[in-house]
């Protein structure tokens, strides 16, 4: 499946999904002082971005060392992107677990709420694809993390101005949005490991 500019950047923001990590945030910056919330969000953001960002460069290297083609990564991140949209149309039913006190650092905001495997995974998959436009990509990241950003720092007032419903039904039209996408990923790699099949066998 061939990328565009627009379309990575979509397929990230419909990963990091900003909107359904409003409650995460909210839950995690509940026990911060008021004057340091926005902060803590901003360097959460940027710590996702510095490690996807990571992720783009170093990539390449790391499917090598560990002989991975780019068709296994292609499905593999088809089944996980169809996991997570999966969770997004049907989200488990709210728990009462333990926040860590004090300011979160790293865990839970920016992994694995930003950066968890599925991004991990699309980033790689978007430079393997297409290693001659890193600086496209690099460029959909940025934007990617830039809407999260503001997203999360406006998450009390997207809350109270659209409602816990709004939210939650935005999230569940995103979650069938990457389901489609997903098939499609997965189609695509299925039907290119037939052809190579199709050929070793001839």
């Amino acid at each position: 499946m061939s990328y565009t500019f627009a379309s990575a950047t979509i397929l990230l923001l419909l990963i990091t999904d900003p909107l359904g990590n409003i409650p995460i945030f909210a839950s995690a910056l509940r026990g911060v002082a008021p004057e340091r919330r926005t902060w803590v969000t901003v360097r959460e953001v940027l710590i996702a971005f510095v490690l996807l960002l990571g992720f783009m460069f170093v990539g390449d290297g790391f499917l090598r060392v560990m002989n991975l083609s780019q068709l296994s990564l292609q499905i593999a991140g088809a089944v996980v992107l169809f996991l997570i949209a999966l969770r997004m149309i049907f989200p488990r039913p709210p728990t009462d677990l333990a926040m860590p006190e004090g300011e979160p650092l790293i865990v839970p905001l920016a992994i694995p709420a930003l950066a968890g495997p599925s991004a991990l995974a699309t980033v790689m998959l978007l430079v393997s694809q297409a290693p001659e436009r890193r600086l496209e990509w690099v460029a959909a990241l940025s934007v990617t993390m830039a809407v999260c950003a503001v997203v999360l720092l406006l998450a009390e007032r997207i809350q109270r101005l659209a409602g816990e419903r709004v939210v939650m039904a935005f999230e569940r039209l995103m979650g069938l949005i990457l389901v489609a996408i997903a098939v499609e990923m997965l189609l695509r790699g299925l039907t290119l490991f037939v052809r190579q099949i199709a050929s070793a066998a001839s």
